[in-house]
């Protein structure tokens, strides 16, 4: 992949994953804010300003290496909302709201895009200047989002499929699971090496993307 093309990957997925990072974890500090934790709100993370949840290394460095190196499975985080579940109205229960939140979000966004992306394909002829990148961005934007969706339900802690898996467990289950948290971004680049989201998360997304790009289509 020459210069040229690298830059114009990276102006394709920019916006796109900026937007599903920061909108992701919003919506965790959003929905713990009405149900009872206003922590997020106290310091200032529920704005829609991406400097406030930029992470260096998550936002920037691994989708921007990820991209240049040609990686078919694209991935980025933000920093995290804080969250104090204890504070919420029922912390077991609404600890599951709070998770579900990020990646329902994105789903939605998934949804958005295919609808700007019909708009993007009906456009004149003469609009083509516009269209074309417009319609690359939406592509990108369903892609990722799916991937954050799909990704962040894994019923591994700190995940978000795994918070809602605590939530859902009886308690000897739930508490067991939970004590994996200080280890699950560990388990997650193990298998993230070991290629197990390239097998069985990559095939999920690609027929979820596809399947949405599809709607869009005449």
């Amino acid at each position: 992949m020459d210069v040229a093309e690298i830059i114009q990957k990276i102006s394709i997925w920019a916006l796109p994953v900026l937007f599903a990072i920061v909108l992701h974890e919003v919506a965790h500090g959003w929905v713990a804010d009405k149900l009872g934790d206003n922590t997020a709100r106290f310091m200032g993370r529920l704005t829609l300003n991406p400097i406030k949840h930029i992470d260096p290394i998550g936002t920037i460095a691994i989708p921007l290496l990820l991209v240049v190196l040609g990686s078919p499975f694209l991935f980025g985080y933000a920093k995290p909302v804080p969250v104090d579940f204890r504070k919420l109205n029922n912390p077991k229960r609404d600890m599951i709201w709070v998770a579900l939140a990020g990646p329902a979000t994105n789903l939605l966004l998934a949804i958005a895009s295919v609808l700007l992306l019909k708009l993007a394909i009906n456009m004149p002829v003469s609009m083509i200047w516009a269209a074309e990148p417009l319609a690359l961005m939406c592509q990108a934007s369903i892609i990722i989002n799916m991937i954050l969706c799909i990704f962040n339900l894994l019923p591994l802690p700190p995940l978000d499929g795994g918070r809602i898996a605590v939530g859902v467990l009886p308690g000897p289950m739930a508490y067991q699971l939970a004590r994996l948290e200080p280890y699950g971004m560990m388990i997650v680049i193990a298998l993230l090496m070991l290629g197990f989201f390239q097998a069985v998360i990559g095939p999920m997304v690609s027929s979820s993307a596809r399947l949405l790009i599809n709607l869009a289509m005449p």
